[in-house]
C-alpha cells in the first residue's frame, strides 16, 4: 500500500510539473504606461506571451528613466525607444540594434496658435518653438537645418528653443507659439483644455518629410550572438505583433487592458480610448518587420541636422530582420 501511494504521488508530480520553465524577458518602455504601449499589454494581458513559453515583465518607464542605460546596465533584454535616440546612443558606443519596428509612422508633430498668424513651416521663423529634449529634439533640429532656420534665437531667419517639459503649459500659458505633441497624447491635451481644434495649427512631421521612426524594439549587439536569446526573441516578437493587432482591431477593450495596467492611477479611461485609437492609425501597416525605406528616411534625416548632426556617419549593423523573421516565418 505504501508502494502503491509513493508511485501515484510521484505521477502527479510529474503531470503537474511543466516540461521546461518559461523563459524570463524584461521589456523597458520609453514612457509611463499607456496606449503608446498597448500592445504588450495585450500580449500580457490575453496570454500570448505565455503562449510562446515567456515570463515577460515590462516595466514603465518616465521622465527620470533613460532605457539605454536601463539595457547598458543589464536591468533589460529588449527596450523601446525612437531610432534618433537609439542610432545616437550607437555612435556613442552603446551597441543598439532595431530588431522589429511595431510603428510605421510617426505621430510627432508641432502644434501652434493659428492666431499667431502661422500658417506655414516659413512662418516659423522668428518665433518661440516648444521642443522635448532628451533626444527627442533630433528630428526637430533636423527639419530647422533643412529649412536653413537658425535654433540661436529670434531672428529673421532663426527660432528661439524653449526647453518644453512633458506637458502642454508653455502652449496655453503663451510662452511659446508652437509646442511638440504628439498626436494621440499632448495635442489631445491642449483640447481637453478648452481649445478648439479650429484654433490651432499642426504640422506633423511625417508631411514634411522629416519624420524618423519611433517605439522600435532594440537589443544589445551582443546579445544577438546568443541562439537562445535569438530564439527568444523571435518568440516576443511574435506574441508582441499578436498583441498590437488585437488592440488595433480592439481599441477599447486595449484602453482598458492598459488602464488595469497602471499602478499610478494617473491615466483615465477617455484619454486611453482616444490615444489607442490614435496608436492604432500608426502601428497600421506594420507587421514588426522594419522597411528598410524608414530606416534609410530617418538616417538621412538625422545627418542632414546641420552643424551638430545627430549622427555623423551612415551607421553600420544598427538593424536586422533575423528576429522579425524568424518571427514572421
Amino acid at each position: 500500500m505504501k508502494k502503491m501511494m509513493t508511485g501515484a504521488t510521484l505521477v502527479a508530480g510529474m503531470i503537474a510539473a511543466p516540461a521546461w520553465a518559461a523563459d524570463d524577458v524584461t521589456l523597458q518602455l520609453k514612457w509611463v504606461t499607456q496606449a503608446q504601449f498597448a500592445g504588450y499589454y495585450v500580449a500580457l494581458d490575453k496570454g500570448f506571451y505565455e503562449e510562446e513559453d515567456l515570463n515577460v515583465t515590462v516595466l514603465p518607464g518616465g521622465p527620470d528613466i533613460a532605457p539605454t542605460q536601463v539595457i547598458a546596465g543589464g536591468g533589460a533584454d529588449v527596450m523601446v525607444d525612437w531610432m534618433p535616440a537609439a542610432l545616437a546612443a550607437r555612435e556613442k558606443g552603446l551597441p543598439l540594434v532595431n530588431i522589429a519596428q511595431p510603428f510605421k509612422s510617426s505621430g510627432m508633430m508641432l502644434t501652434c496658435w493659428k492666431d499667431t498668424g502661422i500658417a506655414t513651416p516659413e512662418d516659423l521663423k522668428n518665433r518661440t518653438l516648444g521642443v522635448w529634449f532628451f533626444g527627442n529634439e533630433f528630428p526637430f533640429m533636423s527639419w530647422m537645418s533643412q529649412m536653413g532656420i537658425s535654433t540661436d534665437g529670434k531672428s529673421e531667419n532663426g527660432v528661439e528653443v524653449l526647453k518644453q517639459g512633458f506637458n502642454v503649459d508653455p502652449l496655453i500659458q503663451r510662452q511659446a507659439d508652437c509646442i511638440s505633441t504628439m498626436t494621440y497624447n499632448e495635442y489631445w491635451q491642449v483640447i481637453d483644455a478648452g481649445v478648439t481644434p479650429e484654433e490651432l495649427v499642426t504640422f506633423k512631421y511625417e508631411d514634411q518629410g522629416v519624420a524618423t521612426l519611433e517605439d522600435g524594439l532594440y537589443v544589445l549587439e551582443e546579445s544577438l550572438e546568443d541562439p537562445a536569446f535569438v530564439d527568444k526573441m523571435a518568440r516576443f516578437v511574435r506574441a508582441s505583433m499578436k498583441g498590437w493587432k488585437y488592440a488595433e482591431e480592439n481599441p477599447d477593450e486595449a484602453a482598458m487592458i492598459v488602464l488595469d495596467n497602471d499602478q499610478t492611477g494617473a491615466q483615465t479611461e477617455s484619454h486611453q480610448k482616444r490615444m489607442m485609437g490614435e496608436v492604432a492609425k500608426l502601428t497600421a501597416g506594420s507587421n514588426g518587420a522594419l522597411d528598410p525605406a524608414d530606416y534609410e528616411r530617418t538616417v538621412a534625416t538625422l545627418l542632414a541636422a546641420g552643424e551638430e548632426p545627430v549622427i555623423t556617419k551612415e551607421p553600420e549593423g544598427a538593424w536586422t530582420h533575423v528576429i522579425s523573421d524568424a518571427a514572421l516565418n
